[in-house]
């Protein structure tokens, strides 16, 4: 597990696994996972899963060759609404992508160490135990 800054500009935990690791067969499996990850934890809030490959190419976007599955789970920790300005950082969103012989599994940090703790824990818990 990698901590980057994206573009110099964003933090980003950047977890890759191979498909030897997991269980997980599919970014399809490991969303469905995250979303039972989410939907099992107190006070956080599934939202979509959305298909960010299709979506690339629907619009006719640049996509890597390399990828073979691009999916976000959206979902939100938020506990509270101190100013206008927390939206900005809300909602959380993991990705997921396969990349033949091995997933990428991204999400940017969050100004809540819990949070980060949750989505570290969740992305860890991928490897076969």
């Amino acid at each position: 597990m990698k901590q980057l800054h994206f573009q110099e500009k964003y933090p980003i935990t950047v977890f890759d696994i191979s498909k030897s690791e997991t269980p997980y067969e599919s970014a399809e499996q490991i969303a469905d996972y995250f979303k039972r990850c989410i939907e099992e934890t107190p006070k956080v809030s599934y939202i979509t899963t959305f298909d960010h490959l299709a979506h690339s190419r629907e619009i006719g976007g640049d996509v890597s060759p390399d990828i073979q599955a691009a999916i976000n789970v959206v979902f939100c920790f938020g506990r509270a609404l101190p100013n206008p300005h927390v939206l900005s950082v809300r909602p959380r969103s993991i990705g997921i992508a396969d990349m033949g012989d091995h997933f990428v599994v991204s999400f940017m940090d969050a100004p809540q160490a819990p949070a980060n703790e949750a989505m570290r824990a969740w992305a860890l818990a991928l490897r076969n135990s």
